[in-house]
């Protein structure tokens, strides 16, 4: 074989293994093998550079730089896209497209956080790659473009086209990056939209061939000169020809199932490898959307729907140190109280000494919060063109907050801790235990909030659970809480009133006494006043109750009356009650899915009395589904439903079922 046809052999073996890791995401050759092959290809071309192709790999390792971005012309400007933020917007948007006399199914995808990117091939060959700039005029970013694996340098057809998609970074590359970053005393790079921006506008490409940048293909600006006339059918077209697309993309035949999408990828947004800031909904028809036209600003027919905003500004007011359970100290930013995603947040972990000192964090200053998955508010960093010279530096104290011991720092680790076993803190534990699960199964709860709620002072023994209602104002101030939260926290905090007796006798942490024992003990007694009189040979008489634990019972209960008097009071149940299960026949063990509207409940309501008669809730159609409720204007979860065979509810049947529980 001649150097030019081993050139082309290798140029092939290593594209279509690049195109098989990277966009199918199945490998067909070892990294020993690329390897191999890349050096002998680059050997071969630094011999005979008259036989390098224009899509050989080696163009994508980078090494050109340039001296500024060139301006980028765009034959067909990349319009901006109007956004909505709720589920009345995005049926507005429907019904503006019905009154125009549109009917149309639609197409929606995920909107990749990252940058837009016009691709240019001539006869099947990249020939530029550009910003999306104003939408009229770009960067020309060819070069950093070329080092990015998944694009391919080289269509399947000699053709002449341009798309458009997203480049963006995969959440674990910023990781890896960032952890590199740190070990080189870089600053940190803030998120995977701000990486891979500033990755492609670098004028030496060797900087973005170094970030493991990836893409996604999304649009055919001119799909009528292929004859091709649904934009799903352009998506797969543009798959044929070599380009990555999402296949998390879905044909839906309404606005319902639209919705059903969003709700969907609501849901799985934070276990996605890449980050997404909303769902993007299109018309699939192409002379449907011709027809729709444009407004001054946007397309009429699409629209995308942003999940809450998350980064928002707020001041960092002070420091505070808490000490959890296990006598780890940490210190707890205390912020103006900002509105982050529908819950107003005075308060945000900063999890250690580190942490703090790695963002470079000083008291007084401008900070970026988010919510980390969503949920759990988080400080990014400060905003240090902000400062005004009034800002105090950190200072990591020496001594607990509470009892005041000197605090130790274990080798190795980076946290510190109280070695005061019995520091007030520590009780702590009592109060989690009391609120868990198979005690007193107060919903909402949790470890943190108790700890939270213990070093505000709102609660320190077991009592103070059921007077939280009169810190509603300093609690709507805390991370995480908004007004039905907390409504939800004192429902649950009621509701535990009304426990049986085993849940309480377990919940007060009697020293020896697990579930089990606590249900014998209700079972035999009947209520607390009775068990609180026996002696400890009756006790004794009582099957696994031997001397040891009958001696802590006893002595618990002697210890212990104040305590019991009190939560009398406060009017728990201190019977046994038995366990009675709410059981139907029709929802029991069940496996549940809805679509469509129900006239009579809302979606959470139906959800709620599912799981209440020991029935699951699903969002999505499986063949493990037993059941799917179907509404009015009924998503694809009713096609599939049919298809598999699962037994469909309509909304009458439904409601003979309801009207049963009720009888």
């Amino acid at each position: 074989m001649n150097p030019k046809e081993r050139i082309e052999e290798l140029v092939k073996i290593l594209n279509d293994a690049n195109y098989n890791y990277y966009v199918l995401d199945n490998p067909t050759i070892t990294d020993q093998e690329y390897d191999k092959y890349l050096r002998e290809l680059e050997i071969l071309e630094r011999k005979y550079p008259e036989y390098i192709l224009a899509n050989s790999p080696t163009k994508r390792v980078g090494g050109e730089v340039i001296d500024k971005f060139e301006k980028v012309t765009h034959k067909i400007p990349l319009l901006s896209i109007s956004d909505v933020f709720n589920e009345d917007e995005v049926r507005d948007f429907d019904n503006k497209i019905k009154k125009l006399g549109v009917n149309p199914e639609y197409v929606c995808e995920l909107k990749i956080d990252g940058l837009a990117v016009s691709l240019q091939y001539e006869k099947g060959i990249l020939v530029r790659g550009a910003t999306r700039g104003d939408g009229v005029v770009g960067e020309d970013i060819t070069h950093n473009v070329k080092t990015i694996k998944v694009i391919p340098l080289k269509l399947t057809r000699e053709i002449d086209i341009e798309v458009r998609g997203e480049i963006y970074m995969d959440k674990k590359t910023l990781e890896i990056i960032n952890k590199e970053r740190e070990e080189e005393g870089l600053p940190l790079l803030q998120n995977v939209r701000n990486a891979a921006a500033g990755s492609v506008r670098q004028l030496d490409s060797k900087i973005a061939a170094k970030r493991n940048l990836n893409n996604f293909i999304y649009h055919l600006p001119n799909p009528l000169d292929y004859g091709i006339t649904k934009h799903s059918d352009a998506l797969k077209f543009m798959q044929d020809l070599g380009f990555k697309v999402n296949p998390a993309n879905r044909v839906v035949k309404n606005i319902n199932e639209a919705l059903d999408f969003i709700h969907e990828y609501t849901e799985k947004r934070a276990s996605l490898p890449y980050e997404i800031d909303g769902v993007v909904i299109k018309v699939n028809d192409i002379n449907e959307q011709r027809e729709l036209g444009n407004t001054a600003k946007y397309p009429r027919w699409v629209v995308a729907y942003k999940f809450p905003h998350n980064d928002v500004l707020t001041k960092l007011q002070d420091i505070i140190f808490t000490v959890g359970r296990t006598g780890q100290i940490t210190p707890n930013a205390v912020l103006d109280p900002v509105l982050i995603m529908g819950s107003t947040v005075a308060r945000a972990t900063l999890h250690n000494e580190d942490f703090v000192n790695n963002l470079g964090l000083m008291i007084g200053d401008t900070v970026v919060v988010h919510k980390a998955g969503d949920v759990i508010p988080e400080v990014k960093g400060s905003v240090i063109e902000r400062r005004t010279g009034a800002e105090k530096p950190f200072k990591m104290i020496t001594e607990c907050p509470i009892c005041h011991t000197k605090l130790i720092k274990k080798e190795g680790q980076v946290d510190y801790y109280c070695p005061n076993e019995l520091c007030p803190a520590r009780g702590i534990e009592a109060l989690i235990h009391f609120a868990s699960r198979d005690a007193m199964n107060i919903d909402g709860l949790g470890d943190e909030i108790i700890e939270d709620f213990y070093n505000e002072g709102f609660l320190k023994s077991i009592p103070d659970f059921y007077h939280l209602q009169e810190h509603e104002d300093e609690i709507l101030l805390l991370e995480g809480f908004g007004r039905k939260s907390f409504d939800n926290m004192i429902s649950a905090i009621e509701n535990s009133k009304k426990n049986s007796l085993e849940k309480l006798l377990f919940g007060l942490g009697i020293s020896g006494v697990g579930s089990k024992t606590a249900k014998i003990l209700a079972e035999y007694y009947g209520d607390i006043d009775s068990l609180m009189q026996a002696p400890k040979e009756e006790l004794l008489n009582i099957k696994d109750i031997g001397d040891i634990l009958a001696e802590s019972i006893y002595n618990y209960f002697r210890e212990n009356r104040n305590l019991i008097d009190k939560l009398k009071m406060l009017d728990l149940n201190m019977k046994y009650l038995g366990i009675k299960k709410k059981v139907n026949e029709n929802i029991t063990g069940k496996k549940f899915v809805m679509t469509g509207a129900i006239s009579f409940m809302t979606r959470d309501e139906i959800k709620n009395l599912i799981e209440e008669y020991s029935g699951t809730f699903s969002d999505s159609v499986s063949k493990k589904t037993d059941v799917v409720i179907v509404g009015t204007d009924p998503g694809s979860k009713y096609d599939k439903a049919k298809e598999l065979g699962i037994t469909i509810w309509n909304e009458e049947t439904f409601k003979n079922v309801v009207d049963e529980l009720n009888d």
